[in-house]
């Protein structure tokens, strides 16, 4: 489970910041997931629930944004968003392999006091 490892990497980042920032309290936490990163959403709350206790974080809240898959044709010079895991072109039925978005994961923002 992977998600445990990025979740804590994700969280000091947040509460150096925060600690930075001299807030006392991380209110909420919001992150991007691509839909190609392999991260399972349910598995990275069920992480950040169990590592932020005893942080300035503890009664924080996690919000997961997915973000779509994107690629860019290079015959048609098109950017498109692909229907399920077949990266055809839809404007010129080429595959592409140039992924754009889609394998990111993101910190986003901090809500802190």
């Amino acid at each position: 489970m992977h998600e445990i490892g990025i979740m804590e990497d994700t969280l000091k980042i947040a509460i150096d910041y925060a600690t930075k920032e001299n807030a006392t309290e991380i209110k909420e936490i919001t992150i991007y997931i691509g839909k190609m990163s392999g991260i399972v959403s349910e598995s990275l709350k069920f992480a950040f629930d169990v590592i932020k206790k005893g942080t300035i974080a503890e009664n924080s809240t996690l919000k997961i944004e997915s973000l779509p898959i994107i690629c860019y044709c290079d015959h048609c010079q098109q950017k498109f968003q692909p229907d399920e895991w077949f990266f055809q072109c839809p404007n010129c039925d080429q595959f592409s392999n140039n992924i754009l978005q889609g394998k990111e994961i993101k910190l986003i923002s901090l809500k802190v006091s």
